[in-house]
């Protein structure tokens, strides 16, 4: 399973990102780049629904508030 390194500010922030790139493809059908904000959308989304972050774990990152020992 992968590990949660995404808090829920940065979760919140990823999913309503991911819905408003998805929605600018279907609304944008005529830009060239669109593809890119399909594959933008669906990465933040992606990431932000499994709270974990691929890219923060390369590079040692984590949002998510470390719990007390």
């Amino acid at each position: 399973m992968l590990k949660t390194n995404v808090g829920t500010t940065d979760r919140v922030i990823r999913i309503i990102l991911g819905i408003v790139l998805l929605a600018a493809f279907f609304m944008l059908p005529g830009m060239g780049y669109r593809w890119i904000l399909a594959l933008l959308g669906v990465i933040a989304l992606g990431t932000g629904l499994m709270s974990s972050c691929p890219l923060y774990t390369l590079l040692g990152l984590s949002t998510c508030p470390v719990k007390g020992t």
